[in-house]
């Protein structure tokens, strides 16, 4: 038989030992929590949508895996010949919405957590892969949103990142009407708008030598281009910030206009309970996509900033304008979450994850009671309490070390002597102490040793 070298492609590479997959999950439910406890909906979209619905939003191109099949006449396939693997979830969204609008209730609050695929140059050291999860919301309503929506969306990033306990980290908020306001101003022609965006959104990455030269080459006067560098890079309070935009002699009407909505939004965010040590106004935001219309987010830890953006997004005008005529504002943002947990994981963030999601090993020690071993095991499980038995013939203290190394907390033992007494041994694997309880009280018995065992690990 010819043996197959067995290896991953490399940008879909990101596979975990089950202790780490357990981290990456947790981090999953962490989010999933948060986002339906501000009552966003789960949605799901197929893997692969119409090429065409891909790159209506002007997807490029060279980065949609399309759909083949390696040994087939694709004649007459339509998913061969025209389907293409999703690239992100917001054109998925687009069409979803834009399909079921009628079916919906608008404001619509959505929230997806899936895989999606994009041909980039995978960098590793980056957290940059060709395949990865990403956690969006969006709220999206008919013809008009309420500045309170894009003022609630930083009350969640909050929520989803105090309970990670991954360390101090700020929500940076700034408005596309102030920063075209200020091209305005700046006399940068409309058409050159978008060059000038794209280099500024590099100010966090790039010497500022380079970003200065940048603008020059995108057609800025050198004394303009430094002018409006010192302004966006300047670090200040968001009041420091607010009251330095107020102060600015800007008076074409974009750039009023995004003043104000950031004061607003600053003033509601404070509302929704998010203390000013998680967030600011900061010019430094950019978001160089063009759809961006209004707010825009950026999420950094304080103690890590090398690690970049861990969460991002914005409001925009008309989500799905290609593919209905419904004006459909919204507002959202999303959490590269596989890059995240890389560069979390290297940067010794996670909080450390069981070895196992069951919490008790119920091991034989005399397969002749079997059926007394898988009743105890039912009665843990219908009581809540995640529960594995040994299956395969193995002396206890093999069974015992297999418990161990997977991290169980309690094991439970009971032979000939214990079963004749209707009893079984509790042990706390922690503190290597055993007792023992009535069959019947079983489960009490072995809440009383978890709660113990916690204790244990916590003091």
């Amino acid at each position: 038989m010819h043996k197959v070298q067995p290896a991953l492609l490399r940008g879909f590479d990101q596979e975990y030992l089950p202790r780490e997959q357990l981290q990456f999950n947790a981090l999953i439910e962490i989010i999933r929590k948060n986002f339906e406890l501000f009552g966003f909906l789960p949605i799901e979209t197929p893997s692969a949508e119409r090429k065409e619905v891909l790159t209506s939003k002007g997807g490029v191109e060279k980065e949609i895996y399309a759909l083949s099949r390696l040994a087939a006449d694709a004649e007459g396939d339509e998913a061969s010949t025209k389907g293409a693997l999703r690239f992100d979830l917001t054109v998925p969204l687009a069409r979803y919405v834009a399909m079921r609008e009628r079916e919906l209730a608008f404001p619509f609050r959505r929230y997806q957590i899936q895989r999606v695929w994009r041909g980039e140059t995978p960098q590793a050291r980056k957290g940059r892969f060709r395949e990865f999860y990403q956690c969006d919301i969006d709220i999206i309503n008919r013809d008009k949103l309420s500045y309170l929506a894009e003022a609630e969306i930083p009350s969640v990033i909050y929520s989803v990142f105090k309970e990670m306990a991954i360390g101090e980290f700020r929500i940076r908020i700034n408005n596309r009407k102030v920063l075209k306001g200020l091209l305005q101003d700046f006399d940068v022609a409309d058409r050159d708008s978008a060059a000038i965006l794209r280099v500024l959104d590099k100010v966090e990455k790039e010497d500022a030598s380079k970003i200065r030269d940048d603008l020059v080459r995108e057609g800025m006067a050198s004394s303009q281009a430094e002018r409006l560098y010192r302004l966006i890079s300047l670090k200040r309070t968001t009041d420091e910030t607010l009251d330095a935009l107020a102060e600015l002699k800007v008076r074409n009407e974009m750039y009023g206009k995004g003043v104000a909505e950031l004061r607003n939004i600053a003033a509601a965010i404070r509302q929704f309970g998010v203390p000013d040590s998680a967030f600011c106004v900061d010019l430094g935001v950019v978001r160089g996509l063009d759809y961006y219309t209004g707010t825009i987010y950026e999420t950094t830890l304080v103690d890590h900033p090398g690690i970049g953006s861990i969460c991002s997004g914005g409001r925009y005008d008309d989500l799905a304008s290609y593919f209905t005529d419904t004006k459909l504002p919204g507002v959202g943002i999303s959490i590269g979450l596989t890059r995240l947990f890389s560069k979390l994981r290297e940067a010794g963030l996670l909080r450390p994850a069981p070895r196992t999601p069951a919490e008790v090993l119920v091991t034989t020690m005399d397969h002749q009671y079997l059926g007394r071993y898988l009743a105890i095991a039912r009665r843990l499980r219908e009581a809540g309490i995640n529960t594995e038995v040994y299956l395969e013939t193995a002396k206890l203290k093999n069974q015992l070390a297999y418990a161990d190394k997977k991290g169980f907390r309690v094991a439970l033992i009971a032979g000939e002597t214990e079963f004749g007494r209707d009893r079984v041994q509790v042990k706390n694997l922690s503190t290597k102490t055993a007792r023992e309880c009535a069959l019947e009280q079983v489960v009490s018995a072995v809440r009383e040793t978890l709660n113990d065992s916690s204790k244990e690990e916590s003091s």
